[in-house]
């Protein structure tokens, strides 16, 4: 974790949030290479589960939500970690993350945990001038609840039959007791999330269908899958709504924890919607005219992890080489330009007209800084997968050395077949 902390501040793709003012407890900002790499995470996400399928429609939700949807949803009554306190340091915990019996992690003193209470983890806000209790609002502390709310819009828009999806990619809010380990776990994080509405007998056909969906991400997206678990959730520690949780946990330097998450909530939400606001919720089926209210299946994928995890997944040191060997789909640059010398100006004017032209189809970086070997250990560190060097010969011969990431070797390439060479490599 050490490593990866400090190759992303160091290179750009993650920076502690606020950091001249001291910083903010576990508030972290994406840098010029962490927000490319986090939008080809959301574009591939997206294409996969979105444009590459017929029962898929998107949509993209408010933050903020009337707080009746969270009254509906269970989120103001259930939505809680219990609570504990250390009465000599005044330091809180989770209950359940840690031995009370055992001494407090922050003082080392023994005996001094009150008795947990629930802490409810829904970050509170106030529309309007006053800060009354008739203006509260929550920012929601998941993605779901917008797509139960407009199930009935989308539906009546989009007229898709079951079964058929709504997809979103949304930040959202949680205030976790016990934030940490870099960008694992924060109160502000993103989500990309599907609600999946099926009839009822068909949850575990759906359920298996998405379970080998989220595989075949998990590869794609270049995570490490002998690293990645399914866990059960027996009873008793589901979600209020589950019927079935899985959980795919990823062995992370800190142990196995959550990655991402696959549920059948039955018919909870847009029952509890239903009455809550009156709406008739029910999906007609425009073949037989039979009214149901559809059940969901809801695989939940979060953006923040998924970055940690590939980032894990693609470290590599090759002796004193470091390089990031990630998909190049989702490499933040896809090739770097390298005139060979900064000083002379035939050599960087024609690699800059090849660099204009790369541009035009995907994103690339130029870099004359330093000698050669500097740069290819630069372009290594941020997983960039293709170098091209721009020599004397290339003036003469119209091609160029490409050096790839992975192995450090390198071949001559016509210019004139460099786009396809590259688009072919970025499928």
């Amino acid at each position: 974790m050490e490593k990866i902390v400090s190759l992303a501040k160091r290179r750009g793709f993650v920076f502690p949030g606020s950091e001249i003012y001291g910083g903010l407890a576990n508030s972290w900002d994406y840098g010029p290479l962490g927000v490319e790499l986090r939008n080809n995470i959301k574009q591939l996400w997206w294409k996969m589960f979105v444009h590459s399928r017929e029962d898929m429609v998107g949509i993209e939700a408010a933050l903020i939500m009337n707080s009746k949807v969270w009254e509906a949803s269970g989120h103001l009554a259930e939505f809680t970690d219990p609570l504990v306190e250390c009465k000599k340091c005044h330091e809180r915990f989770r209950a359940d993350h840690i031995d009370l019996s055992a001494a407090c992690p922050n003082c080392k003193e023994k005996g001094y945990f009150t008795t947990p209470k629930n802490f409810n983890m829904m970050l509170k806000t106030f529309l309007g001038p006053a800060e009354e209790e008739a203006n509260t609002v929550y920012f929601r502390p998941e993605t779901a609840q917008a797509m139960f709310v407009q199930f009935k819009n989308v539906l009546q828009t989009s007229r898709k039959r079951l079964p058929f999806g709504i997809a979103q990619i949304g930040k959202a809010f949680r205030n976790e007791i016990t934030p940490g380990n870099f960008i694992f776990r924060t109160r502000e994080f993103e989500q990309m999330e599907i609600e999946y509405f099926i009839r009822e007998g068909e949850w575990e056909t759906h359920f298996e269908a998405w379970r080998k969906s989220m595989h075949e991400w998990i590869k794609a997206v270049g995570i490490d899958e002998s690293k990645v678990h399914e866990l059960e959730i027996p009873d008793g520690e589901r979600a209020h709504y589950s019927k079935r949780t899985m959980d795919f946990e990823f062995d992370y330097p800190f142990g196995q924890k959550e990655l991402y998450g696959l549920a059948y909530r039955g018919d909870f939400d847009l029952k509890n919607h239903e009455t809550a606001s009156g709406e008739n919720l029910k999906y007609r089926d425009p073949e037989t005219n039979e009214e149901l209210l559809p059940h969901v299946i809801e695989p939940t994928w979060g953006v923040d992890r998924t970055l940690l995890a590939v980032l894990l997944s693609s470290y590599e040191e090759d002796g004193e080489r470091v390089f990031l060997k990630l998909p190049p789909k989702i490499a933040p640059y896809k090739a770097a330009i390298f005139p060979l010398l900064a000083n002379k100006p035939e050599l960087i004017d024609f690699a800059r007209t090849i660099y204009t032209d790369l541009q035009k189809h995907f994103p690339v970086m130029w870099d004359d800084r330093g000698n050669i070997g500097k740069r290819y250990y630069s372009q290594d560190e941020i997983g960039t997968p293709f170098c091209i060097t721009v020599d004397f010969d290339s003036l003469e011969k119209q091609d160029v050395t490409v050096r790839f990431r992975d192995m450090g070797t390198q071949e001559r390439i016509p210019i004139k077949e460099l786009v396809s060479f590259i688009t072919t490599r970025l499928m």
